[in-house]
């Protein structure tokens, strides 16, 4: 396997394993603390490779068509795992970052552009991620890390039982703040998830009306 498409499977594989990691406190009570440490950094790892697969395609001369449809496939199992995790949170009451109308807007945005990239590649044409997709993505990057900062902090909190750093207390305190960042950064990530897929089809419209 080529390097830059290991590392887009890296992120691929990680995935479903931050699910998990998010999800063992809230279905068992237990290990709270453990995740608090682990879900940044995991998801730091995730979006790095994001850089070093197209870091090493270009190095490599590793461009190549299956890696243009790999790479943004890999981007939306990462985005929509985590943002499926953001609707619900840690804590003594279910709070949600992500409102589900939100979500359920973002899942049809991503289906739909992937639904075009298999129609362009059918006719010969590798759709690569233009300036807008790049813009969206890194919203998306943003926001799941403003999501996971009072995220952890809530967790380390009820692990360590109040005995936690000031920083954590008063992430914690202002928690309602978070929320309503995390909510606007939502809000944007969706508007340039539309906007950028309608750059698509207006850039690569040629393509979709082609009858061959």
């Amino acid at each position: 396997m080529k390097t830059a498409n290991a590392f887009t499977l890296t992120r691929v594989v990680l995935a479903p394993v931050f699910f998990v990691l998010y999800f063992i406190p809230i279905w068992t009570g237990q290990f709270s603390g453990i995740s608090a440490y682990v879900l940044i950094p995991l998801l730091a790892f995730m979006e790095f490779t994001d850089f070093l697969d197209g870091y090493f395609a270009r190095k490599h001369h590793e461009v190549s068509d299956f890696g243009k449809l790999f790479d943004p496939f890999a981007d939306v199992i990462v985005h929509l795992t985590t943002f499926t995790c953001f609707m619900t949170s840690y804590g003594p009451d279910i709070k949600s970052y992500l409102p589900p109308v939100i979500f359920i807007l973002i899942v049809y945005r991503e289906f739909s552009m992937n639904f075009l990239r298999m129609i362009a590649s059918k006719k010969g044409t590798a759709i690569a991620a233009r300036k807008g997709g790049k813009l969206k993505t890194v919203f998306y990057v943003a926001t799941g890390f403003i999501c996971l900062i009072p995220e952890s902090a809530v967790r380390l909190y009820y692990a360590k039982a109040g005995s936690v750093p000031e920083i954590i207390t008063v992430i914690v305190q202002n928690y309602p703040v978070w929320k309503i960042v995390a909510l606007v950064m939502f809000l944007v990530s969706l508007a340039l998830s539309y906007i950028s897929f309608i750059d698509y089809l207006v850039h690569f419209r040629g393509v979709f009306q082609n009858k061959k």
